[in-house]
């Protein structure tokens, strides 16, 4: 499994779709989040800056978890199948190889606000929070990229529709009544820019909301893969 997710990363960089969402980070990093905090409230700016990454980086995960399992053709794909020993070992390489490259991404987007978050001496439970956060949104917009990809919606446009619409409807049922069928969202924002106390304090209800989902939904994606096949 471990060889079969090195071999569809290196794939995807050799392909140079990586600079997709590498570039779309960058400018992320360039534009928004290299405006440091200043003032009294620096480290409350600071902490809000750390829930705001997540939020930024969530669409372009879903976006980079798709490409990457989009670019293995679909021989390639039936080939890994058939020579891997168990029947969900290519479904759990795609999502460790998607979800490692998205991970990549994050470190990235996620340097300035760390740098800053510490040049104001931001409360280090924060900083760790605002960290962990991150690894639980990446693994959910892995998942959401991966619902949209080939093996689930073979017509590419319909593809980067379904996956436009999928995070906009997140987006949206996160405001009302359905919003424990949403990924979290405002609430994160919330807590974050409500200072660092309230980050840390309303993070496990965040976290578990955030796990539950990605459990239910990556659940359904296996048991969707395997009757694919």
């Amino acid at each position: 499994m471990i060889a079969l997710a090195r071999f569809q990363m290196a794939g995807y960089v050799r392909s140079l779709r990586v600079l997709h969402p590498l570039l779309a980070v960058l400018l992320i990093v360039g534009l928004v989040l290299l405006q440091g905090p200043s003032g009294p409230d620096a480290s409350d700016l600071a902490v809000g800056t750390l829930g705001d990454t997540p939020a930024f980086m969530f669409p372009i995960w879903a976006w980079a978890a798709r490409a990457l399992l989009d670019t293995q053709p679909d021989e390639q794909r039936a080939l890994s199948a058939t020579a891997a020993r168990h029947r969900s070992t290519p479904t759990v390489a795609g999502l460790l190889a998607a979800y490692t490259v998205n991970l990549a991404l994050g470190a990235i987007a996620l340097i300035v606000p760390l740098l800053q978050a510490v040049s104001v001496k931001a409360p280090g439970k924060a900083i760790a929070t605002g960290c962990a956060l991150c690894l639980l949104v990446a693994l959910a917009a892995t998942l959401l990229g991966a619902w949209t990809s080939r093996a689930i919606i073979p017509d590419p446009g319909v593809s980067l529709l379904a996956l436009l619409a999928g995070a906009a409807a997140l987006l949206l049922l996160g405001l009302g009544r359905l919003s424990w069928l949403a990924v979290p969202m405002i609430e994160w924002l919330r807590a974050a820019h409500h200072g660092p106390n309230a980050f840390v304090s309303d993070f496990p209800a965040v976290a578990l909301h955030l796990l539950a989902w990605s459990t239910i939904v990556g659940t359904a994606y296996f048991i969707k893969t395997r009757t694919n096949r």
